[in-house]
């Protein structure tokens, strides 16, 4: 895996009005890594997923941005040097065509190749991804599709057209534990014989801690920590790391989502002017709710917190 930048994230702002859903967000995705955004729902993380492609509305961005390999113009990349992968694969889908001729407009509205040459790399792509009788189910609507086999086509349309970087916004959501593993495997083929890299936007750690590289812990909009998955994970330095670790059971079933902290995340328009997780966090002191943290470098790892250097083992505060 190169260490240079493809993606590159800089003080990105998004707003709705006066309220701000990201808040000065910044992160490099490297060269084929798997990059997580992880945080409990409201963070920002699909929206900070939606702005990586474009696809926030008009004016939406007030500060900051994105570049994809120097390109500023993201909506213009879009299916073609970074795509999606949705969370609601049946919605991506349009109900009217058959799922090979979409995959072969895709085909076509990138590489401008002909209606036969699109529509024998669509079969490939659906074979590729494990659709049996591939050429057959090419011809077959979405609904025919089961849950699994909509997520593996829309897998194929992602990487149909050999992106730079995929973009993967909580891609096993509605799937059981059988479907959801091999949905994962498909994706992470798909993304090495293409050479992309992944975005991979989770509620779920074990998944971040299986299959991602460096990880981005989202909190109220912010970043509160960014580094490689198995120092964050293994030894996390912002609280709000070590609460969500902490709240996951030690034995029993994996559990998939996060459960909730104590408390719950701040309205985004309601933000005070300290650390916006100071009302749940057991180290908060004064300066917490005085002032916002900045993050800055500890040991290897980027974290938002006041404390972050006088603590040894802050998931030992949330036992």
């Amino acid at each position: 895996m190169s260490h240079e930048a493809l993606l590159s994230v800089r003080d990105l702002r998004v707003a709705f009005g006066p309220v701000e859903a990201v808040r000065g967000l910044s992160f490099d995705v490297r060269e084929r890594e798997v990059f997580a955004l992880v945080g409990e729902s409201g963070a920002g993380k699909s929206l900070t997923a939606r702005a990586l492609l474009g696809m926030v509305p008009r004016g939406a961005t007030t500060g900051g941005g994105v570049r994809l390999r120097g390109s500023a113009d993201l909506a213009a990349e879009r299916g073609r040097r970074i795509t999606l992968v949705p969370q609601d694969a049946l919605s991506a889908l349009s109900p009217v065509h058959p799922v090979g001729d979409q995959l072969a407009a895709a085909v076509r509205s990138v590489r401008g190749l002909s209606r036969g040459r699109a529509r024998a790399l669509a079969v490939a792509a659906l074979d590729r991804v494990g659709i049996p009788d591939a050429a057959r189910r090419a011809r077959a609507y979405p609904h025919e599709y089961s849950g699994g086999m909509r997520q593996r086509a829309v897998i194929a349309m992602a990487t149909v057209n050999e992106p730079d970087v995929v973009v993967a916004d909580e891609p096993t959501t509605a799937l059981d534990e059988e479907r959801r593993e091999q949905v994962l495997r498909v994706l992470a083929e798909q993304r090495e014989a293409v050479g992309a890299a992944l975005v991979l936007v989770t509620h779920d750690l074990e998944v971040v801690r299986e299959h991602a590289d460096r990880v981005l812990v989202m909190y109220a909009g912010r970043a509160a920590e960014l580094g490689p998955v198995r120092q964050v994970l293994g030894r996390p330095r912002a609280p709000y790391t070590a609460g969500l670790l902490a709240s996951l059971p030690q034995d029993g079933p994996r559990l998939r989502r996060l459960p909730a902290l104590p408390g719950s995340p701040p309205a985004p328009g309601a933000l005070g002017p300290g650390c916006a997780f100071a009302p749940r966090c057991p180290l908060a002191t004064g300066p917490c709710h005085d002032r916002e943290p900045e993050a800055r470098a500890v040991d290897d790892r980027l974290v938002a917190c006041h404390h972050a250097d006088d603590l040894s083992d802050p998931l030992r505060e949330f036992a």
